[in-house]
């Protein structure tokens, strides 16, 4: 019987780690997969410099197959994944026109006998100047949300910001009374709106407020290491909330700089980590070994 390796950044190649892993072993994977076509991360074998997007997709889709298998029957999995233009010897579409790789990712999983239950939109309200000038500038990425079977586990998360006139009222976004709840403003009381603010999230909190919405609207994270796409962490905060039971373990098979194993740590979950960089394993580590 295979011992699970909890609490551990694994450095090697992803599939390779992932076939050593017992089966349905894992609560929740958390995961960006390397983008497709932009970024060489100088390591030998890497995903994403496929000649063509068919490739990236088909070797993508390997690997995720490996991640079904070790994923329990209740088990979730979230992967942020994002698109590129083509361009000369891409071969099979236009120059200039988006690839669609998300997509293609998504219907290659439902076809491999995944269910999506959501596309989430990661709006980026401070994302990346463009200098393109015949296109908008791009300010979302997609984060798709699957499971195995029809039943899983779920926790239900509340939006960060609620009606302010409904809690002016006294009720939440399902008509609950909330006048007689400690920090909810109770009608016709006078406000400060930095107070305001302070009492909504409160009462999020304790969960009062309406269903999370599909569009997330958080600036990306920049740092200052050697690591060009990190993970926000409120990107992963509420996935691992919805999507993993306290005490589980979250899974993130390319974990760069750790900041999924970060927040699962955080909020009290284990958590394993895979990446083929090393230097990437050593910051993850570092991170970590800073969080009680």
């Amino acid at each position: 019987m295979f011992n699970l390796p909890i609490d551990t950044i694994i450095p090697g190649n992803t599939l390779s780690v992932l076939n050593t892993l017992p089966s349905e072993s894992i609560d929740c994977v958390i995961t960006s997969p390397p983008y497709w076509g932009l970024r060489d991360y100088g390591v030998d074998s890497q995903l994403g410099l496929e000649p063509t997007f068919n490739e990236y997709i088909t070797n993508l889709q390997t690997i995720f197959d490996e991640v079904y298998r070790v994923l329990k029957k209740t088990g979730t999995c979230w992967v942020d994944i994002g698109d590129t233009y083509a361009s000369n010897g891409n071969g099979s579409i236009p120059t200039k026109s988006l690839c669609n790789i998300p997509f293609r990712f998504a219907i290659s999983m439902t076809d491999n006998g995944w269910i999506q239950r959501n596309t989430i939109i990661w709006h980026k309200p401070s994302c990346m100047p463009s200098s393109a000038k015949d296109r908008f500038t791009v300010d979302f990425e997609y984060v798709f949300f699957f499971t195995k079977n029809k039943k899983y586990y779920f926790e239900q998360q509340f939006d960060a910001y609620a009606d302010i006139t409904l809690l002016q009222k006294g009720q939440d976004y399902r008509g609950k009374d909330t006048k007689n709840y400690e920090g909810v403003v109770p009608n016709n009381t006078p406000y400060h709106p930095g107070d305001i603010k302070r009492r909504v999230i409160k009462a999020l909190d304790n969960n009062i407020g309406r269903n999370r919405r599909t569009v997330w609207r958080i600036n990306p994270h920049h740092s200052k290491d050697a690591h060009f796409a990190v993970f926000p962490e409120k990107l992963v905060e509420p996935m691992v909330k919805a999507g993993c039971p306290s005490v589980g373990t979250v899974l993130d098979p390319f974990v760069g700089t750790g900041t999924t194993a970060l927040v699962a740590r955080k909020l009290g979950r284990h958590y394993i980590g895979i990446d083929l960089n090393e230097d990437y394993v050593t910051m993850a580590n570092k991170r970590l070994s800073e969080v009680l």
